[in-house]
């Protein structure tokens, strides 16, 4: 069933969108499922529940953290994570470089933007990364690739508004690579788009989208 969900859901993505398949919830058995059916990028919630299916998994998984990150919770995924979609201040940023450095490693992350109508929902306005790129320590983190923006759409059956919201993460993205990462080919990624609302985020620039439940119900 997880095959045929999976090839269903792959089959109204367009080749240039990565697929996340979300994780969270599903035992090892579960994961292995859709693993065995081709899919390869997995995206976990929490550290504590990533930890022991990446040690149980495969290890050509590549691993997401989609799910807000505490800073004293980095140390644990930073030797093998693949990339983190919630980085949500200059401080996370910089922990991450810095557990990144120490395992040699160069991290793919995302800005997370605040662009719902729930203050439950975490992520930066513009004006922290404007104050952000002031900063002399931002130019000098060598251990993290900045590799674009990621935000999450209210949770509502009102599909315009939810349309509105991907339509201005997609503007954020804009003045983003035009103001402060015009000569920075790495920032290419527009995460957004979920189970009910991935064909929308496609539709209005997504390149990755984060696919639970419609793979693992």
């Amino acid at each position: 069933m997880i095959a045929e969900n999976l090839k269903e859901v792959l089959s109204g993505i367009p080749d240039h969108v990565k697929l996340v398949a979300v994780s969270k919830m599903n035992p090892v058995e579960r994961v292995m499922e859709a693993y065995d059916a081709g899919q390869r990028i997995f995206g976990e919630n929490k550290v504590q529940e990533l930890l022991p299916k990446y040690e149980a998994l495969p290890k050509d998984i590549e691993w997401h953290l989609i799910g807000h990150l505490q800073t004293n919770k980095v140390k644990f995924i930073a030797p093998f994570i693949s990339m983190i979609h919630s980085v949500d201040s200059f401080r996370l940023l910089e922990e991450i470089n810095k557990q990144a450095k120490k395992n040699n490693r160069v991290i793919d992350v995302l800005l997370q933007f605040h662009i719902a109508d729930e203050e439950t929902k975490y992520g930066f306005v513009m004006e922290e990364i404007r104050e952000m790129v002031k900063e002399k320590s931002f130019y000098e983190m060598e251990n993290v690739r900045i590799s674009g923006v990621m935000g999450m759409a209210s949770n509502t059956e009102n599909s315009e508004q939810v349309r509105f919201e991907f339509i201005e993460l997609a503007n954020i993205f804009e003045t983003l690579k035009s103001h402060f990462f015009k000569f920075n080919d790495d920032f290419k990624e527009i995460s957004m788009g979920m189970s009910g609302d991935y064909q929308l985020a496609i539709e209005e620039g997504s390149t990755i989208v984060r696919v639970g439940s419609k793979i693992f119900k």
